[in-house]
C-alpha cells in the first residue's frame, strides 16, 4: 500500500511569511523526497526561492545547517522527523508528515501474536503518534493492561527514534512485551535491542504483524561474535561524526583513552557519512568504536571489519559484562554509567 503523508502545506507557507524567508533549503528523509519539486511550487508561491537538499537525510540529528549556509539559505523547512537539536545558525521549521493510513488492521492483528502477554507497552515513530490512542483503545478492549512511556527526551509520548528509545525504556520493568506501530523493522528491533522484551511490529503498509524474536537474536549473536573478533585487534580507528547531532568528541576521546591504556593503538577519524568505503582507505585499522549513530554498528551487514559501539567496546575491554549490555540496551545517552 503506498502511503500518504500531511505535508501541511498551508504551514509551509505561513512558516515563510512568518520568518520573512527569501531563500528556504527543504530537507526531506529518503522516503519522502519524491514529494520535494511539489513543495518547491508551494515555496515559490510563497515568494522565496526553493532550494532541495538531494543529500541522504538520517533523522533529526542530521539537520542541514551547514549547507544551508554554504547556500545562504535563510530558513530550514526540514520534514520527517520532530525537533531535536537546539542551535541558533539558521531558523528551522519541523514538519513532522504524519502519516495517513489506516492501522487497524494490522495492530489487530497483532493483538493475536500478543495472546502470550498482558501487560504491553506501545511505542512508534512520529509519523503514527497520532493514532497510538486508537491503538491503546484496541488492546484495552482485548483484555490487556497498556503502558505508554512519557515522551521524556522526546516531543511525543510513546515515541521512538533510531538512537533514542527512552519512551520504551523507561517502562520496560512494568511491561511483558512491546507492540510497535509502523512500517519496516528498523525502529521496531531498536525498540527489541534497548529493552530486552519481545517486541511485536504491526505493520500497517503490509497490513500484517509479526515478532522480531528470530531476528534480534541473529542480530545479538553477530553482536557478540564483532566483540570477539574485536578482542584480537590492536590497532583501532574511533569515529567521530561531523553530522551536528551526532558530534559526540568527548566520547570518542574516552574512547581513545581506554583502547590505548588496554595498550592498543587508537586514531580519530572525523567523517559526515560512514560507509565501507571510506574505512576502507584505512587498511592498518583492523576495527573502528563508532561514536557517530549507534545503528551504523547493530545493522553492520556491509562493513567488512568489526564496528563497535562504545558500549561493546567496553564489554570487549572487561568493563562491563555482555549481560550487561544486553540488560541495559545500546542506547543510554552516556557510555561510561
Amino acid at each position: 500500500m503506498m502511503p500518504s503523508f500531511d505535508f501541511e502545506d498551508k504551514r509551509l507557507m505561513k512558516e515563510i511569511s512568518k520568518q520573512g524567508a527569501k531563500r528556504v533549503l527543504l530537507q526531506l528523509p529518503e522516503g519522502l523526497k519524491a514529494e520535494a519539486p511539489r513543495l518547491a511550487s508551494i515555496v515559490e508561491l510563497a515568494g522565496a526561492l526553493p532550494i532541495i537538499s538531494a543529500d541522504p537525510c538520517y533523522g533529526a540529528c542530521d539537520l542541514a545547517i551547514s549547507d544551508a549556509e554554504s547556500v545562504g539559505a535563510d530558513l530550514i523547512i526540514h520534514y520527517g522527523h520532530s525537533e531535536m537539536i537546539e542551535q541558533e545558525r539558521v531558523p528551522a521549521v519541523y514538519i513532522e508528515a504524519k502519516a495517513e493510513i489506516n492501522v487497524e488492521s494490522a495492530s489487530k492483528k497483532a493483538l493475536t501474536v500478543l495472546k502470550p502477554w498482558n501487560i504491553i507497552g506501545l511505542t512508534t515513530t512520529i509519523q503514527h503518534v497520532h493514532v497510538l490512542p486508537d491503538v491503546r483503545q484496541w488492546v484495552l478492549e482485548a483484555g490487556k493492561a497498556v503502558v505508554i512511556g512519557d515522551a521524556g527526551s522526546l516531543k511525543h509520548a510513546g515515541q521512538v527514534i533510531g538512537c533514542d528509545y527512552s519512551n520504551a525504556t523507561s517502562i520496560a520493568k512494568d511491561v511483558e512485551a512491546f507492540l510497535f506501530v509502523g512500517g519496516g523493522r528498523f525502529h521496531a528491533i531498536g525498540v527489541a535491542l534497548a529493552t530486552g522484551k519481545p517486541t511485536i511490529v504491526a505493520d500497517p503498509y503490509e497490513e500484517r504483524a509479526y515478532s522480531l524474536h528470530e531476528e534480534t537474536q541473529k542480530i545479538l549473536g553477530r553482536r557478540w561474535a564483532t566483540i570477539l573478533e574485536a578482542e584480537k585487534v590492536r590497532e583501532f580507528g574511533i569515529l567521530l561524526g561531523l553530522k551536528i547531532g551526532q558530534k559526540r568528541f568527548d566520547d570518542a576521546m574516552i574512547m581513545k583513552e581506554k583502547l590505548e591504556k588496554s595498550g592498543r593503538r587508537a586514531t580519530l577519524l572525523a567523517l559526515k557519512e560512514v560507509s565501507p568505503e571510506a574505512l576502507m582507505q584505512f587498511p592498518t585499522m583492523e576495527a573502528f568504536v563508532n561514536t557517530a549513530c549507534p545503528r551504523l554498528s547493530l545493522d553492520d551487514t556491509k562493513f567488512l571489519k568489526p564496528l563497535l559501539t562504545p558500549k561493546e567496546t567496553m564489554v570487549m575491554l572487561g568493563e562491563i559484562t555482555w549481560e550487561d549490555l544486553c540488560e541495559r540496551g545500546w542506547f543510554e545517552s552516556e557510555i561510561w554509567k
